[in-house]
């Protein structure tokens, strides 16, 4: 009767998705995040492309260009972003900036040339503002209406301006182009040339990353259509020549870059000025052959059309039933599946750095980031993608000698904590990504990696290798002779390092490394060399925690130190928790949170505290007290942990309680940094209900925000189904009570990538209270340990009493022995 009804809700389900032409566009607002921290890219762009124009603003909170902030102003428009990031802003290089005229009766000079005095004509309101996927669009105060859409390398902006400027005279604009950024990062001299017959401007400027090391050197083509060209010239500071065709720029005596740039003024402003504007790496010849490849006809509607339909394209493999979804779940969860797609960027062709037939991509930014759940995602919606963005870290290493942990605007960004892309490039091995991929140079990588410190291990690879080899920890105050980097994060850098070795151990098992992969496996336990079970936690007035066993710092000598294991919490505003030299020995994350980052062993982890019933209580007290914050990374996993103790129904009570919460579909809809997708891609596996524990082949069920969610897979073209049966829209039957797997009963809590490559189908039939699904120990996901202490928990809480103690180990679940 069971696999009748199922079979019977399956039909009914397929058929309002077939019934219903979704449009995922629909659902997608580029303007989440977009206030408040989130630092999301609001702009027109392609999925992982380089061009991103948006309106700048000089917000606080303008990392990704655009910020919706009422005390804001628009200080340019400009075609290159990174978003999500944290630190400085990033990129935003060569703004331009229309005037309708200049005061005093078109008098060049009474026009404001430099970014900060300029702001003072971006005012706008929120009610001017447009964005959706290709395209945006902003009105300013001023009149002036912008709007803007993209190709892979070119922004096309349309500006059209009131019948009047200033002193109420005829509109005659003025467009700016500087050379300048976000960051106002320029570092040396900046040249710029305005062609006086075709008002082209082109120029270079040479800038610095907003989160690593060295610098970049930036070329501009930008081609103006729509109106009769009345003078053009250029600026330094607040002072301007129509004589002066090119010029080059110092940064300036006092280290803060001198304003400069071009400009071209038009006759009339009775129709829209058209701006195509494209940049490179490689040389202005190369931004100029862009332009006139990708955009050579201007046509502003073609190429909005084309973008759109690139789009709706990417995002079709997905497909949700939205019968009885609140809209705000509906554009939640396409939002972040579109904000994964964003970044990394596709820069084939554009790197100058060593000539190689691979391709490259660019914005990594972070790995420590993204490695959790954003690249994950695309391994399932777009393997291709992946593939590529595999073959470009490969190839960085074969060029620059190691994977990056970070990297933009073609420089080397700083590592947080591990040498992360292991993980990824462990997580794409083991769900079969190929498309190319030389994984004999993938694994010689990811053992450099774990065998050689580079001199500067803030930028690459890891640091303390001798102790980590000596002592199997990174010791806090560590003496480090053979490379150079911050002597903080002891505790979060080993905990990482163990994770890292585990993911190389996974490559090793398959590609005939038996002796590598014993090795790893055993330098991935070196995490309990850091346990301290007799630490206590207590808040900082007095009161206990009432919790026993932490992760704690060690020195050389083996002695214990001490750090707060609530230090770096949500609670302490006075800890330094970054990379700073006088952070403390986690990294943006408390002892309490990273006593839970043993991805590869949780069974081990869950026998140190006490057992199942004494990890669910942790890991409550990590929840309810709100030690954790959903607005940062470190805490993605801790929501589906659940699933190891044997209660997956408290992971789905968890994401059903987060969602609602801390996500919604407005400006300052997201707790913290978008950070490159990866908050989007929380929100989007978590309301598919499948979690990856990246660097595995594990993905935990929990039921989806949707009574049926098709992922089709793009390159074997089989679509997998996740059916919830007795769907209830108000979320209080989200308890799983049985599962079939293509019409097999399915006890287990997890699954692996098949499910998705070869369309699988899971119906879910939900309840309003926990049941025994996925309680047993053989349903648990797999673990390097073993895991002891279920019999008299699962017996209390009503499970089958019978219980033959067969334990799930590594050896069993992934063969490695």
């Amino acid at each position: 009767m069971l696999l009748l009804l199922a079979f019977c809700w399956r039909l009914l389900a397929a058929n309002a998705l077939d019934e219903v032409t979704f449009d995922p566009l629909a659902y997608v607002d580029p303007l989440i995040g977009s206030s408040t921290g989130g630092n999301v890219f609001a702009g027109a762009s392609l999925p992982y492309g380089m061009a991103k124009a948006v309106a700048d603003t000089n917000s606080t909170s303008n990392q990704g260009g655009f910020a919706m902030d009422p005390e804001a102003f628009v200080t340019g428009f400009s075609g290159m972003h990174d978003s999500g990031t944290g630190g400085e802003p990033s990129l935003g290089n060569f703004a331009l900036f229309p005037f309708t005229n200049c005061p005093n009766y078109g008098d060049i000079n009474q026009c404001t040339f430099p970014k900060t005095s300029r702001a003072a004509y971006g005012g706008f309101s929120s009610s001017g503002v447009n964005a959706k996927p290709g395209t945006f669009g902003i009105t300013l105060n001023s009149g002036i209406r912008a709007e803007m859409t993209v190709t892979h390398h070119v922004s096309l902006f349309k500006f059209v301006f009131p019948s009047e400027g200033v002193d109420q005279q005829p509109a005659q604009p003025l467009i700016l182009q500087d050379l300048t950024d976000l960051a106002d990062s320029r570092q040396d001299n900046g040249s710029v040339a305005v062609d006086p017959t075709t008002g082209r401007i082109t120029g270079s400027a040479r800038f610095r990353p907003s989160f690593g090391s060295g610098n970049f050197i930036l070329h501009f083509c930008t081609d103006f259509r729509g109106a009769e060209i009345l003078d053009s010239g250029v600026f330094v500071n607040s002072r301007a020549s129509t004589d002066v065709k090119n010029i080059t720029i110092s940064r300036s005596i006092n280290g803060y870059p001198l304003p400069g740039g071009a400009f071209v003024r038009f006759n009339s402003g009775a129709e829209p000025i058209l701006a195509r504007t494209a940049t490179s790496f490689i040389s202005i010849e190369r931004a100029c052959e862009h332009a006139e490849t990708e955009i050579p006809g201007f046509g502003f509607e073609k190429v909005s059309e084309a973008a759109t339909a690139l789009w709706r394209e990417k995002l079709s493999p997905i497909k949700v039933s939205p019968k009885g979804v609140a809209g705000a779940h509906l554009t939640n969860f396409y939002s972040g599946i579109y904000r994964t797609l964003i970044n990394p960027q596709n820069y084939t062709g554009e790197n100058p750095l060593w000539e190689s037939s691979e391709p490259y991509f660019d914005s990594f930014y972070c790995i420590w980031d993204l490695f959790r759940s954003q690249l994950p995602f695309l391994t399932v919606t777009d393997p291709t993608a992946v593939a590529e963005m595999i073959r470009s870290l490969i190839d960085t290493y074969r060029h620059v000698g190691w994977l990056p942990d970070c990297r933009m605007s073609l420089c080397k960004g700083l590592t947080q904590g591990g040498s992360n892309a292991d993980n990824v490039l462990a997580d794409a091995y083991v769900k079969g990504i190929d498309g190319g991929i030389n994984w004999e140079d993938g694994y010689a990588a990811v053992v450099k990696d774990a065998e050689v410190e580079p001199f500067d291990w803030s930028l690459e690879g890891r640091g303390g290798l001798d102790s980590w080899k000596a002592l199997g920890y990174i010791p806090v105050q560590d003496f480090d002779y053979k490379g150079f980097g911050t002597m903080t994060r002891s505790i979060s850098r080993t905990l990482e390092y163990a994770y890292n070795d585990f993911c190389i151990s996974q490559m090793a098992k398959d590609m005939g490394s038996g002796g590598d992969a014993v090795k790893y496996v055993e330098s991935s336990r070196n995490w309990e060399n850091l346990y301290r079970d007799d630490q206590k936690s207590s808040w900082w007035n007095g009161t206990d925690t009432g919790f026993v066993g932490f992760f704690q710092p060690r020195f050389l000598n083996k002695t214990w130190g001490f750090q707060n294991p609530l230090n770096c919490s949500l609670y302490d505003n006075l800890s330094i928790c970054s990379l700073q030299v006088n952070a403390q020995e986690t990294f943006e994350s408390s002892i309490w949170e990273y006593g839970f980052f043993v991805p590869h062993d949780q069974a081990t982890l869950i026998t140190l505290y006490g057992g199942p019933s004494a990890f669910v209580k942790r890991l409550d007290y990590l929840h309810d007290q709100q030690i954790t914050y959903i607005g940062n990374e470190p805490a993605f996993l801790t929501v589906f942990q659940y699933h190891y103790a044997g209660r997956p129904a408290l992971s789905a009570k968890r994401v059903h309680a987060y969602i609602p919460s801390y996500f919604s579909p407005t400006p300052d809809g997201l707790p913290g940094n978008d950070d490159s997708g990866a908050m989007g891609s929380f929100v989007a596996f978590s309301m598919m209900g499948l979690f990856p524990n990246p660097g595995q082949n594990v993905y935990l069920i929990t039921p989806p925000y949707f009574e049926s969610v098709n992922i089709t897979h793009p390159l074997t073209s089989r679509t997998a189904k996740v059916i919830n049966v007795n769907f209830d829209p108000t979320y209080e039957a989200i308890y799983i009570q049985s599962a079939t797997l293509d019409g097999e009963p399915y006890t287990k809590n997890w699954l692996n990538h098949s499910f998705f490559t070869e369309g699988k189908e899971l119906v879910l039939t939900l309840g309003r209270n926990e049941s025994t699904w996925g309680t047993r120990v053989e349903d648990l996901p797999p673990s390097l340990g073993k895991y002891e202490g279920f019999n008299g928990t699962y017996k209390a809480r009503g499970a089958p009493p019978k219980y033959k103690g067969e334990f799930r180990s590594l050896r069993e679940n992934w063969g490695l022995f």
